[in-house]
């Protein structure tokens, strides 16, 4: 199956297969019969995961930009990434060492459909469980923010606060950011309660740290160097 239908998406073959074929041995749920099926799974690298993310990513982009479609790519990534947060089950789901390549495939067809994303993004997503990748989908959604955001001219701010930021607190977040960035900035915030007040952002290589375990660590340092 093309991410999309028409020959403009066969430059894409490198990733898109269509259908996949089972082997002679294979049983009807995708798994060979009598023989363990290989897994892939989140303990993968983070350096293999961005790089199977990237491939996939710079497929999608390419097709959304071609059809003018990234605000609709960006509506998919924000549906996605909503669903990864929310949901339990979804983050079960794509890390599955036990569903077969079929049952993943259908379950997460089932997600997107419910979800309202596009058809490019269901296809890639229902390509991605066939292929045993599902797992980067995490990897995916941050590579395409990165993508998108550069398209429009903003920069993406990973921000982890100890609970949830009010609109107000957001929005003067984005504007000193911006005062920061020298461009339009979004921000991606994760809640981390493990952080005692304050925030950690990163806004490309620099990273800012205003949590109070920072500043604790940051005296405990200068006890050190006057003891």
């Amino acid at each position: 199956m093309w991410l999309r239908t028409g020959g403009a998406a066969a430059r894409h073959a490198a990733i898109s297969e269509g259908p996949r074929r089972r082997g002679p041995n294979e049983g009807p749920s995708g798994s060979p019969e009598g023989v363990c099926e290989e897994r892939v799974t989140v303990s993968e690298s983070t350096s293999i995961s961005s790089g199977i993310a990237g491939r996939y990513a710079a497929a999608v982009f390419e097709l959304a930009k071609e059809d003018g479609r990234i605000s609709g790519l960006e509506s998919d990534v924000d549906a996605i990434d909503a669903g990864l947060t929310a949901s339990a089950d979804l983050r079960d789901l794509i890390a599955s060492p036990i569903l077969s390549r079929d049952e993943q495939e259908g379950a997460i067809a089932a997600v997107a459909s419910a979800m309202g994303l596009s058809e490019t993004f269901q296809n890639l997503l229902r390509l991605m469980a066939r292929k045993r990748r599902l797992f980067v989908l995490h990897s995916l959604v941050r590579v395409l923010r990165e993508a998108i955001a550069e398209e429009k001219g903003e920069v993406t701010a990973e921000v982890r606060a100890a609970a949830p930021l009010s609109e107000a607190q957001s929005a003067r977040l984005v504007r000193a950011l911006g005062k920061f960035a020298g461009r339009d900035v979004r921000i991606n915030m994760t809640v981390d309660e493990s952080l005692i007040g304050g925030l950690v952002v990163q806004v490309g290589s620099k990273m800012i740290d205003t949590t109070v375990r920072a500043k604790l660590d940051a005296m405990k340092n200068i006890m050190k160097e006057v003891g």
